[in-house]
């Protein structure tokens, strides 16, 4: 029988599919709220009473390992919890698991959100041993919590869990705007690629025009799949972006340096087309590598070279700032110093956030941070939710500026 892992939400679990057993289990809708009806949720009767009952019924055996609250890059707090549910108990014909939980803010505690979640269970053999595990998760703002949790199999067998959560700010990080109220509860968005809601641009005093030129990319060059982990970083770094009022044009250059081409393009837009960036990223093939690629000696530098040539020098261009963002570029031969002097006449802020999950693994500029310094930008180490928060807020402060005519560039920076 194959085995895999099923959850719904939480990211980093790929890397234990290969040293867990696990059931084949078929997710018939996505985690999602219970909306009230009539200002009131309803629920099954045994449901509701096992969810207010304070003790944890085992009929159907389960283990629930919550997890702390987790600030994403996203700007939301992520809680998440595993079930583990011994493979024995749900032998026998097809099953259906059905999970059901409430949020509640220690602050509002009649304001409960309550979530459903339903698994379809094969038939399982009676030889077969070991867990299953599955797992979920839900946003939140700061605040205290209190979850109560059951889950039930066709039989109503019932298993629940009840505990309590936390979500708050370090004090050295208590100017930081998350993106979800305190003490707000949401479900986890599976479409990673939506699009913006509408923003008000401001057209005063100097609405902005920008480029944005984003390496799509796994952290390990080499990697034959970009991760969850690494797609919502670099989606949260051009959501920062998008979300400002000050900007009015943007600019978008995706490329991939494994495959070394543009896989995404837009210009002088309004706002970031989610939706298309998604279609172009689902369509790449990471992995395989072009014959002619393979061919050509330096054909990553010929690209690279010839890509930020053609963006920083484009005539047509009316910038107020260029942003590089991406993992690192690491390269056998960088750019030469004599593409780097075509630079110096550069006259708009240019600067690089750099996206680098493990700062200590690989502390060297690469070929992107050694272009970014011959144009005197400034460059950022993007390794956490707060340092994205602050390295946005420090950028558009010297864009803006830029604009103005007070100097912005500086000797590149190293966060």
């Amino acid at each position: 029988m194959p085995k895999r892992w099923i959850g719904f939400g939480r990211a980093g679990k790929q890397a234990m599919v290969a040293c867990l057993t696990l059931l084949p289990f078929h997710t018939l809708s996505a985690q999602e709220i219970i909306p009230p009806n009539g200002g009131v949720v309803r629920l099954m009767p045994s449901d509701y009473a096992i969810l207010e009952s304070p003790e944890n019924r085992k009929d159907l055996p389960c283990t629930v390992t919550p997890d702390k609250a987790v600030l994403a890059f996203d700007l939301k707090y992520h809680l998440g919890y595993e079930v583990s549910v011994p493979i024995k108990e749900l032998a026998g014909l097809e099953n259906q698991l059905t999970m059901v939980f409430r949020v509640t803010s220690q602050d509002h505690p009649n304001d409960g959100t309550y979530f459903s979640q339903h698994f379809q269970v094969p038939a399982i053999d009676h030889d077969e041993g070991g867990p299953a595990y599955l797992d979920g998760s839900f946003n939140v703002g700061e605040g205290k919590y209190h979850v109560d949790w059951l889950m039930r199999d066709r039989s109503e067998r019932m298993c629940s869990f009840h505990w309590d959560s936390e979500a708050s700010l370090p004090p050295k990080d208590k100017q930081m705007t998350l993106d979800i109220a305190a003490d707000a509860v949401q479900a986890t968005d599976p479409e990673v690629f939506k699009p913006e809601p509408p923003i008000e641009r401001e057209q005063k005093p100097a609405p902005l025009a920008v480029k944005l030129l984003v390496n799509f990319a796994p952290q390990d060059a080499n990697s034959a799949a970009l991760e969850p982990l690494d797609v919502r970083a670099l989606l949260s770094m051009l959501r920062s972006i998008a979300r400002e009022p000050r900007i009015s044009k943007f600019t978008l250059v995706v490329y991939n340096m494994q495959q070394q081409k543009v896989i995404h393009r837009q210009d002088e837009a309004p706002q970031i087309d989610f939706p298309a960036l998604g279609q172009a990223v689902k369509s790449l093939r990471l992995g395989t590598v072009d014959l002619k690629n393979l061919v050509q000696k330096h054909s990553d530098t010929d690209f690279l070279t010839q890509l930020i040539t053609s963006e920083v020098k484009d005539p047509k261009a009316k910038l107020d700032a260029l942003i590089f963002a991406g993992p690192k570029v690491m390269l056998d031969d960088g750019l030469t110093p004599e593409t780097l002097k075509q630079f110096s006449d550069v006259r708009f802020p240019v600067f690089y956030m750099n996206y680098n999950a493990n700062p200590q693994m690989n502390p060297w500029r690469d070929a992107i941070g050694n272009a970014v310094r011959s144009l005197k930008g400034a460059e950022y180490t993007i390794s956490r939710p707060r340092d994205l928060f602050f390295a946005w807020t420090e950028i558009i402060s010297r864009i803006v500026k830029s604009k103005l005519g007070r100097p912005a560039t500086a000797d590149a920076l190293m966060h």
